[in-house]
């Protein structure tokens, strides 16, 4: 199901957090959940993953992670604001310490000039420090623009470990 690059990325955020003691959780839009399960596909990972909120609408957004209504109108939902905002809520509604979330249109419609198909942006928070965000335009497909955001997700989860 996972390919060896997203395994062995997920199985680097697991060991790091073990060796911390941190709590992962996950707030996903576009990918619908694949880091969570990328994650958990590790054996042994409850003991570092938390949980994981599918917020595919704005709606979602907004209730399950109190996403400010104003980021959502002002930027909309793919936006460094909305992702920062996400990475805060998760970890504010959850027992983790370290939380990572994507917003971004993978296609393959839905894009525009200012928010092409591929444009994915991240936040990640840790207890005690501001949210962090970035954001990549990835290439290919709706396949391959989810698991690079799965991957890159990962990455910016065990950077922040590891700080």
């Amino acid at each position: 199901m996972f390919d060896h690059e997203m395994r062995e990325a997920a199985e680097h955020v697991l060991f790091t957090c073990r060796k911390r003691g941190f709590k992962v959780v996950t707030a996903e839009s576009c990918t619908g959940g694949l880091i969570a399960a990328a994650l958990t596909a590790i054996a042994g990972s409850s003991d570092v993953v938390d949980r994981g909120f599918v917020t595919y609408s704005n709606e979602a957004k907004r209730e399950m992670l109190d996403v400010p209504w104003e980021a959502i109108v002002s930027h909309g939902a793919v936006s460094e604001p909305v992702a920062r905002a996400m990475a805060s809520g998760a970890l504010a509604r959850s027992g983790a310490q370290l939380s990572v979330s994507v917003t971004g249109v993978a296609g393959p419609g839905g894009g525009s000039p200012e928010k092409p198909v591929g444009l994915v942006h991240f936040g990640a928070a840790r207890t005690g420090f501001e949210p962090i965000a970035e954001h990549h335009v990835f290439p290919g497909d709706r396949d391959g623009i989810r698991r690079l955001t799965v991957i890159t997700a990962l990455a910016m989860l065990a950077k922040l470990a590891e700080r």
